[in-house]
């Protein structure tokens, strides 16, 4: 096997872990006013991805460096086109992150609900833009011969695109509405659970919509086997989900989101950006790649230090693992309030 296309598999997977596990976290952003009536709910809500929501932010950035490190020409056309929604994504990360610093820092309602709000549109943001962005790198962007961006904004928000954006929302709802009813207790665990499936249902219909058109756009044989499968899957979660069994349904939307975007990359290869100009040229695992030079070292690396990495995160949840106790387990501790998100924090 060619090292891109090695290279284009790990960065295939790294995607895979990085919207399956910052999914649930967006989720749980998102649904924090929806469950979270009281401040007691919100800080056992805000609890459960305390330990965990900073590092699974490291799959993006190893994301990132992979691509820019192994496909340079992909990252830099990557980013002069989608250059405004992924601003707008790198905005939203940061301002959920400062939120969920800050919010326990004050015993004072009004700064708590005002970084609430920030919580709840910097989960929003990157939930419904790397549906737009995944979504227009398979359709195709306005690439010159020169593989250079020639479009506007308007070129982003086509209705595939836009139908991606409400994919991934939806999806990223359900995600973190079944690991909420997994890692609470009390009157979250089961409003969480009836949630999930008032969300699943759109979640799916959306879901098998956007997948169906991309299949028909520029699917292969094995994207179509991946796409039927995330399917089953999202749907399996959603009837563990009506059962009651909450590890199971957790891990089928997780594993549907890991499945689909496995598809999704499928029906890319072995275009990274195609152009959707008649006369433009398409950016591709080969006339994208760095040097072989350049990928025979990362690949050494990469071998070195991806095992040791996914054992400490594997690690880290394994430690974090026990459900968090409703409010009821909280009376009497005062320093409670203040240390949720923190008092995970390797």
């Amino acid at each position: 096997m060619e090292l891109t296309t090695v290279w284009f598999g790990l960065i295939t997977v790294l995607w895979i872990g990085y919207l399956c596990l910052e999914g649930f976290d967006f989720g749980v952003g998102l649904l924090l006013p929806v469950l979270g009536r009281g401040e007691a709910e919100r800080q056992q809500i805000l609890a459960t991805i305390g330990p965990v929501w900073d590092g699974n932010e490291v799959w993006l950035l190893v994301a990132g460096g992979a691509t820019f490190a192994a496909f340079p020409e992909w990252y830099a056309s990557l980013f002069s086109g989608l250059y405004l929604p992924l601003l707008l994504v790198l905005v939203g990360l940061i301002v959920r992150g400062l939120a969920l610093e800050y919010r326990g820092k004050r015993e004072d309602a009004v700064w708590r609900r005002r970084w609430d709000v920030a919580l709840v549109v910097g989960s929003a943001l990157p939930s419904v833009l790397w549906g737009v962005a995944f979504a227009n790198i398979l359709r195709g962007v306005p690439l010159d011969a020169r593989h250079e961006y020639v479009g506007g904004l308007l070129d982003l928000l086509s209705p595939y695109a836009l139908l991606g954006g409400l994919t991934t929302l939806l999806l990223f709802l359900t995600h973190g509405a079944t690991f909420l009813a997994l890692r609470t207790e009390g009157g979250v665990r089961r409003e969480a659970r009836e949630l999930a499936l008032r969300c699943g249902l759109p979640a799916a219909l959306a879901a098998v919509t956007f997948l169906a058109w991309t299949q028909e756009r520029t699917g292969t044989l094995a994207s179509g086997l991946a796409f039927a499968a995330a399917a089953v899957l999202l749907v399996g979660g959603l009837l563990a989900t009506a059962a009651g069994a909450e590890g199971r349904a957790f891990a089928g939307t997780f594993a549907a989101i890991g499945v689909a975007v496995a598809g999704l990359f499928l029906a890319l290869f072995p275009d990274v950006l195609p152009t959707s100009l008649a006369g433009g040229a398409s950016l591709t695992v080969t006339n994208a790649a760095a040097t072989p030079y350049t990928l025979g070292v990362m690949t050494v690396v990469a071998a070195v230090f991806t095992p040791l990495v996914l054992a400490y995160q594997a690690w880290t949840y394994w430690v974090f693992r026990q459900r968090v106790a409703g409010p009821a387990a909280s009376v009497g501790r005062r320093a409670q309030p203040r240390r949720p998100v923190e008092a995970g924090r390797a």
